[in-house]
């Protein structure tokens, strides 16, 4: 089923080429250096704004990156007049420095299923930020959290006049009061937490020649726990547009969660047969609609992407539409069926399309003598809907579309593959592919074009 678009042809400029440079990396290891399992990234994505950058690897860890400023703070802080007059504010970038890290997930053992759950990050998801706060979505196979990162600013004395002391009792009391943050002792909300080791079990205070000094700090708390609702490993979460729900998927199950309630699910896509010998396919991806808080799209192993409405019935099980690309040539096999697999699907930013990646899209290796096949490369939109990028086995992707047109969905990624594929074909011999070196994850900034991209262990950012 095709999908069209409605702008004009006619009356859309083809966009200029995107001139991309490199902008940063974090994580590059030294020559000879080996990477250690545990600090490869497995999940990357930008906040709605693009202020943030959070990056899950399969040691259970979430880092988050903040942007040092840019474009964007030179727009609020400079008046119209000034930036007219500077032609260096165009050229302007983000550029990200670290915030903090925390501990997600660890390791786990199901003692009923007698199956060892590892740590490992599959998605991370930002959710609203009320209060100056930041809540983000992690998920491990089974497991999903939410987290509360928020900035403090913490007062901390220096020096204690002993001339004022308090029994030993009373001490330990107030020791822990103040090193919890149990009380509060400052107008604007800072803390006030004693630094000074007790001697001899009195401890005093200088009422009022104390040094103090002003320091960041940055908690990252867990508030909710999804658990003991996915019997097959979570593949997928997406919070709605209406900022109270979201979903996790597994390869049989969609369920619909509320942030507020973490013991309680309901079940709205359900794919398992009574005999799972019937299985036919499995779900590799989902995502709610960006505006619509009561539609969602997901992918499955055969090729398919369906949009469901949820106001239809509580069990979505009849689709509103299906997404196929029906041109197939050659004989059907078994790996045929396997590159054919959807492994990411992303909603542009006005709803109307869909962007999805199979493997087959890139005809990079040979099927038959490479378990490259079995990998699942992540895709990404721009917020002006005209370029969107995948990841390959040596550089990142980038394709821009020419002009909109009408066509399938799936044809329209992969049109622009043909295009370069009779490109390529000219010197296809001296090109080459190294299987062990890939971009599996990619994240575009949501308002300017900026690509977070993680290959092993490092990440790189590119600008344009």
């Amino acid at each position: 089923m095709s999908m069209g678009l409605s702008s004009d042809s006619s009356s859309c400029a083809s966009p200029a080429a995107l001139d991309w440079k490199f902008s940063q990396v974090f994580g590059d290891k030294l020559p000879g250096e080996d990477v250690q399992d545990i600090d490869i990234i497995s999940a990357i994505e930008f906040d709605k704004n693009g202020s943030h950058l959070a990056v899950g690897d399969r040691g259970g860890r979430v880092v988050i990156f903040e942007s040092k400023g840019g474009k964007d703070d030179l727009l609020e802080f400079t008046s119209r007049n000034e930036l007219e007059r500077l032609d260096s504010v165009v050229s302007k970038h983000p550029r990200f420095q670290y915030k903090t890290e925390f501990q997600s997930h660890e390791p786990e053992f199901d003692y009923l299923k007698s199956i060892e759950i590892e740590e490992k990050i599959n998605k991370v998801r930002w959710c609203a930020a009320p209060n100056g706060s930041l809540f983000i979505l992690s998920t491990n196979d089974k497991t999903i959290k939410l987290w509360k990162v928020k900035d403090r600013d913490v007062k901390r004395t220096n020096q204690m006049d002993s001339s004022q002391s308090v029994s030993s009792e009373n001490a330990l009391l107030a020791e822990k009061s103040f090193i919890n943050g149990q009380n509060q002792y400052s107008a604007s909300g800072h803390s006030l937490q004693w630094t000074e080791k007790m001697g001899n079990g009195v401890s005093s205070y200088n009422g009022g020649n104390n040094s103090m000094f002003l320091e960041d700090s940055t908690l990252a708390r867990c508030r909710r726990v999804y658990a003991h609702a996915h019997d097959f490993n979570v593949n997928s979460i997406s919070v709605n547009s209406d900022c109270e729900t979201f979903l996790s998927g597994d390869d049989l199950r969609i369920n619909l969660w509320n942030l507020e309630v973490s013991n309680q699910c309901f079940n709205i896509i359900d794919m398992k047969p009574a005999n799972m010998e019937d299985l036919l396919e499995v779900i590799t991806a989902a995502e709610f609609h960006p505006s619509h808080c009561n539609l969602l799209a997901y992918s499955s192993s055969r090729g398919f992407i369906r949009i469901v409405d949820m106001r239809q019935s509580a069990l979505c099980d009849h689709n509103a539409r299906i997404l196929k690309d029906e041109e197939s040539h050659g004989p059907k096999s078994f790996f045929t069926e396997i590159i054919a697999s959807i492994t990411d699907l992303k909603f542009a930013n006005d709803g109307r399309h869909i962007l999805s990646r199979d493997y087959m899209n890139l005809k990079l290796c040979d099927l038959y003598n490479n378990d490259a096949i079995f990998d699942k490369f992540e895709c990404c939109l721009a917020k002006d809907r005209l370029n969107f990028a995948t990841g390959s086995y040596r550089k990142p992707h980038v394709q821009t579309t020419s002009r909109p047109r009408r066509s399938s969905l799936s044809n329209l990624a992969r049109g622009f593959y043909r295009q370069g594929n009779n490109h390529h074909s000219a010197r296809s011999n001296d090109f080459s592919y190294d299987f062990n070196s890939k971009l599996l994850h990619m994240a575009w900034h949501p308002t300017t074009n900026l690509i977070a991209c993680a290959a092993g262990n490092s990440l790189l950012m590119y600008y344009a």
